[in-house]
């Protein structure tokens, strides 16, 4: 089992900045592919970012990026997630999820379904 406990969310005025992290413990989660998702009220859970397990690359949601950074600390078992010129709209609950061996892609990897673990979420509140 893989427990995730996301920190660091906030409010925050539109144009400023955020860090989100996910500590991992049960199991180290060098081979597991962490996906950050958000949901808003009323809304269905999105794929926010999302890094393979395998490559380390990172993708994202159109909306985010350029302005949003994923990264993974092997040693620390933990993932980041770097929010940049927050908008109104970036306001949601943010949660990470991690999957053993998922694939991650440009068009894989961005289903809540894939994904067995997931943490309670953060709040993230982007004032206007």
């Amino acid at each position: 089992q893989v427990q995730l406990v996301e920190s660091g969310g906030g409010l925050v005025q539109a144009g400023g900045s955020l860090r989100l992290s996910c500590a991992a413990s049960g199991r180290t989660i060098s081979n597991y592919a962490v996906g950050w998702f958000r949901q808003a009220p009323g809304k269905e859970r999105e794929f926010v970012a999302g890094i393979s397990w395998r490559s380390g690359t990172t993708y994202y949601t159109n909306s985010v990026k350029g302005r949003f950074t994923m990264s993974r600390d092997n040693v620390k078992n933990s993932v980041y997630l770097q929010m940049n010129n927050l908008k109104p709209e970036d306001t949601a609950l943010y949660y990470c999820a991690a999957d053993q061996f998922l694939p991650i892609g440009i068009a894989t990897g961005r289903e809540p379904s894939g994904y067995d673990y997931w943490g309670q979420g953060t709040q993230v509140t982007v004032s206007s």
